[in-house]
């Protein structure tokens, strides 16, 4: 029997932490192994685990995988979460590129300096209520389904769920004129995988801080 996956990475969220939640949503338990200093890194570097130079990386299967992106499309192809078809996964795609659009601008926000923060959270809030979220809520209208695709769990539902809490911390309100993506995050967050995996104690990461950027600067020194 294969062991658990191994999770390369400091301890923050960052590129790991969707990696987290769609194994943590599968049933998937997992080690991490905290890349805490230089030497750390270094040392992944040095013994080639690293094909780019870079994490994450995700020992499973006896494998080294690299590519946050690469690393999800295998676990939702091994957990059955991408669709049935080439169709259904097409949607799955277009839909994680819309949510990753904003995740990635609000994973920015504890980069960006003091004086400008203002503006970004504004332009986060114009793209959140007059884009992003209403996409999604007319794909759930549109169907009526439970799910985004094809009725049933996907990647694009535990993505989207993630990206809403991340949404829901920097702005609650945010997600009050949606009722469908209000409906989906109670959906998800019930489902007994990913209940557990929002409890206090688990391998979730809390949000990212200025300490915490500090503390990746000194490891991978960007």
């Amino acid at each position: 029997m294969a062991g658990k996956p191994v999770l390369h990475y400091f301890n923050g969220r960052g590129r790991m932490e969707s990696i987290r939640w769609l194994l943590a949503a599968a049933g998937v338990e997992f080690e991490e192994k905290l890349i805490k200093c230089p030497e750390d890194f270094e040392k992944l570097k040095n013994e080639g685990l690293l094909m780019f130079q870079q994490v994450p990386m995700v020992e499973m299967d006896g494998m080294k995988l690299v590519q946050s992106r690469a690393i999800l499309n295998y676990i939702a192809t091994k957990y059955n979460l991408y669709g049935k078809d080439m169709k259904e996964r097409l949607l799955i795609d277009m839909y994680i590129e819309g949510i990753m659009d904003l995740y990635e601008m609000i994973s920015h926000l504890a980069l960006t300096p003091p004086d400008q923060t203002d503006t970004k959270m504004a332009l986060i809030r114009d793209k959140t209520k007059n884009c992003y979220f209403p996409a999604f809520e007319k794909v759930l209208k549109s169907h009526g389904q439970d799910y985004l695709v094809g009725n049933k769990l996907s990647r694009a539902d535990i993505h989207l769920v993630e990206l809403l809490y991340c949404v829901e911390e920097v702005d609650a309100s945010l997600l009050a004129a949606f009722p469908l993506l209000q409906a989906l995050k109670t959906r998800i967050s019930n489902l007994p995988n990913v209940k557990k995996f929002l409890q206090p104690g688990s391998q979730r990461k809390p949000p990212t801080t200025a300490k915490m950027i500090e503390e990746a600067r000194k490891v991978f020194k960007f």
